[in-house]
């Protein structure tokens, strides 16, 4: 099940998130935070020699081909060293910071994008920034403690509340996960690259279906003709009978076009919308199909393409594997959302690693922000959701 989780809201803190008033005795809570500023000299060493040593190579060796992939190993390597910081922070000071998104970097489209992907990672650069500034206050806090514990020892809670204080908004402000606009951006990059890459084996699919199918019939078809034309005068009926096999595999040939151009885009979608081409794949599937569409007016190009060849892969799964008696389809408009549901009575069974497409259908609507659930239990029924933004067609055609 593929679905789109809501990050908690943690604007309004809880109070188990800030530290305890300050008393004049040590205790535990004091202690800690004791500890956090001692340690912070041997982590800011760390994070800044590896800032210096990794990045800023990086950074300079930019000029050769080796610069750009160290410097994207090196952010992704601050990303481990933010965690990290976070977990100290959690420990020692209780600073809940929620961890950052993962760079989708497995579904980035090929080599470069990966490589782009890393190397404008704001979480990475923010965590490059906080161990690189992180040096001399490290240096800083670990001589007013040492002093403080020997010579300040009345106002040492004082003391550490105040530079945990400075710690706490450093963290909070460097390494929290990004906004929720830099995590969807990343999100859509990625599946910009799923979309390419879609693009790119349909094409190949198109050249190889033109290239075995309706290609190779017209050359035979080419050839019989020039056949029967050498035969026209000397063996009139062996020639007729030449002509006759040809008409017939024109017919074949057409066919196989009209097929080719339903894949690529139905004629019946652009002419009469939704309603009527998901009608007519239905009669397709090997399984009753009933099919309601209710929207009031058709939504973008796009967005009706992809719910067109959602559904008309769903239902070939159903012809293929489902073994059901019945199926229904159902699509509707929902605020700013399209649904399409389609269901069927069979063995159930259905998963995203089942190698029936459904990883496939799962990361296409993920590349434009659309959500894909799939609840399929063994023994049926299966009920597979899409869900798709909203466009109007009218509006697409004013940006145009």
């Amino acid at each position: 099940m593929t679905e789109h989780i809501a990050r908690p809201d943690r604007s309004d803190a809880p109070d188990d998130d800030r530290p305890p008033p300050v008393r004049l005795a040590l205790d535990g809570h004091t202690w800690r935070e004791i500890a956090y500023l001692l340690s912070n000299l041997p982590t800011a060493l760390v994070g800044f020699v590896y800032v210096m040593t990794v990045l800023l190579t990086g950074a300079c060796m930019t000029v050769t081909v080796i610069g750009f992939p160290l410097l994207a190993v090196g952010l992704l390597g601050a990303r481990r060293l933010g965690r990290l910081e976070r977990a100290r922070a959690r420990a020692l000071l209780g600073v809940r910071v929620e961890e950052p998104t993962p760079l989708p970097l497995r579904r980035g489209g090929g080599p470069l994008p990966r490589l782009w992907m890393a190397l404008k990672d704001p979480v990475g650069w923010r965590t490059a920034l906080y161990g690189f500034i992180r040096l001399p206050w490290g240096i800083a806090t670990f001589v007013v403690m040492s002093v403080s514990l020997f010579v300040l020892w009345p106002v040492l809670p004082f003391i550490a509340r105040v530079l945990t204080n400075a710690d706490r908004v450093m963290v909070r402000g460097l390494l929290s996960p990004s906004d929720e606009l830099e995590r969807r951006i990343a999100e859509l990059e990625s599946g910009r690259g799923v979309v390419v890459d879609t693009a790119a084996a349909d094409l190949r699919r198109i050249e190889r279906d033109l290239h075995d199918g309706a290609q190779a019939r017209l050359v035979n078809l080419a050839m019989g003709l020039g056949l029967a034309k050498e035969k026209l005068l000397e063996d009139p009926d062996a020639a007729a009978a030449m002509v006759a096999e040809a008409h017939g595999e024109v017919k074949l040939a057409l066919q196989e076009l009209r097929d080719l151009a339903r894949g690529i885009h139905p004629a019946v979608l652009t002419d009469r919308g939704l309603d009527a081409a998901l009608s007519a794949v239905a009669t397709r599937c090997t399984v009753p199909v009933s099919v309601t569409v209710a929207l009031e007016t058709r939504p973008a190009a796009a967005i009706e393409g992809i719910a067109y060849f959602t559904v008309s892969e769903l239902l070939q799964n159903i012809s293929k594997h489902s073994g059901a008696r019945s199926a229904s389809v159902d699509v509707w408009r929902t605020d700013a959302r399209l649904f399409i549901q389609v269901w069927d009575d069979g063995c159930g069974g259905a998963r995203l690693d089942g190698g029936s497409g459904m990883a496939g259908l799962a990361e296409r609507l993920s590349a434009v922000d659309g959500v894909f659930l799939v609840d399929s239990p063994v023994g049926g029924p299966t009920t597979i959701t899409a869900e798709l933004p909203w466009r109007d067609r009218e509006d697409e055609s004013r940006r145009k």
